[in-house]
């Protein structure tokens, strides 16, 4: 049979207060015509459908539509959908009874604290092509601290250990339900061990970097492990079956170079046959200037003045983002308005302006070692700040307008 892994949409996300709805609808397009052109027999999405727990009626909207257009054109195809740190687990679950009914099993979060693991919702039969049912999935959504059993200390790391009792038990209840030649398949949201992280979009859950989760909480009798929360696209310790498969659209700048797929997973009875990478298209590029660190002002702008012109046959939204790093040796109060001028009429928007500072980087307390707030000048002071970013001598112009603004204060203060 035939499973397409995805995760981490996060449907309703903005790069830099720009909307990525065209670039999500794009996506979910694509995604459709892949389900049916590869003929795919389940779908599974191991969590953060939505960017913030509180999505907009747009972010919701995408989603629904895109359940009732998959039903619509692979209706035989089972969907398992599981909730992710991003994810309201309430939300989630709430549409329940009507996506049951729609053949849709989501799991939004655990059963509720206290309560007992509601097996029957998170073990889920997979059907191959004729009907017959091929595998059973252990979908567990996003394990907080509040859904895991109490272990004493002497045991080890509590977190670690109440994440693998609950995986134990949901993998014990898909065991006990499958029959011989039929695949044991795992799904979860979570920060596994040996794993590279995108700083700047994702977080170490769980309790942080210590409690990275060990990869023999999937034993080998598991034929495929289909994971969320790392944006970046990778095998954990090194297993064909325990996988990443990396968010469809890149979330933050330097996500740009990440190869951004779904994965086309191939099981034969109860082991897993290949897994194939599947790129999704990018419909929004991301460029950087220079191409890494920063550059001074001047071979910037000539940079950006060398950049394609923009094309009037493509909408606003597929111009490429534009990051611009700059080398600043001295004050430059017109920078960003030079920035733009440089990329009027270019085929790029600027999202993010980065400048690097030549300046010693001192501390202002040890431009003067020793000496006390009470024996510096205003002046000492701002010559010591000025030092601390900038490497061109301090002008006289720049002194005479800090003692302008200066004189005036102390006028106001008198």
């Amino acid at each position: 049979m035939r499973l397409l892994h995805t995760s981490d949409w996060h449907l309703g996300h903005t790069l830099y207060d720009t909307t990525r709805e065209a670039e999500h609808a794009a996506f979910l397009e694509w995604l459709l015509d892949t389900l049916e052109a590869r003929a795919v027999d389940a779908l599974l999405v191991a969590g953060d459908i939505f960017d913030t727990s509180n999505p907009s009626a747009e972010a919701q909207a995408a989603w629904y539509r895109f359940v009732a257009q998959a039903r619509r054109r692979r209706p035989e195809m089972d969907v398992v959908v599981i909730g992710g740190n991003h994810d309201s687990a309430a939300r989630l679950d709430a549409p329940h009874p009507l996506l049951t009914a729609m053949g849709v099993r989501v799991v939004g979060g655990l059963s509720r604290p206290g309560e007992p693991v509601d097996l029957e919702r998170l073990v889920v039969p997979l059907h191959d092509a004729r009907g017959a049912v091929s595998a059973w999935v252990a979908a567990v959504p996003y394990l907080r601290p509040a859904d895991l059993p109490l272990f004493p200390e002497e045991v080890g790391d509590r977190l670690i250990e109440g994440v693998r009792a609950v995986y134990t038990e949901v993998l014990d209840a898909a065991r006990a339900r499958r029959a011989p030649g039929q695949a044991l398949v795992a799904m979860g949201h979570c920060y596994m061990v040996g794993t590279e992280l995108s700083e700047l979009s994702e977080r170490r859950i769980l309790g942080g970097n210590q409690h990275a989760l060990p990869v023999d909480l999937f034993p080998e009798d598991v034929a495929y492990a289909a994971l969320g929360h790392l944006h970046k696209a990778q095998r954990v310790g090194g297993r064909e079956g325990v996988r990443y498969s990396g968010s469809p659209l890149p979330l933050s700048l330097s996500e740009r170079n990440y190869t951004h797929q779904v994965l086309l997973v191939e099981v034969e009875g109860e082991r897993l046959g290949r897994v194939e990478s599947l790129p999704v298209p990018r419909t929004a590029e991301i460029l950087r200037v220079p191409e890494r660190g920063e550059s001074p002002l001047d071979a910037v702008v000539k940079a950006l003045q060398a950049l394609p012109p923009a094309d009037a046959s493509l909408p606003d939204w597929r111009r490429p983002y534009l990051e611009v790093g700059v080398e600043l040796s001295r004050p430059e109060p017109s920078l960003r308005r030079q920035v733009e001028a440089a990329l009027e009429g270019k085929h790029a928007r600027l999202v993010k302006l980065t400048p690097r500072y030549t300046g010693s980087g001192h501390a202002l307390s040890e431009a003067a070692p020793g000496a006390s707030l009470k024996e510096r000048t205003p002046e000492d002071v701002f010559r010591a700040r000025y030092a601390r970013d900038y490497t061109e001598p301090l002008s006289p112009q720049l002194l005479e307008a800090f003692h302008l603004l200066l004189t005036q204060v102390q006028e106001d203060a008198s």
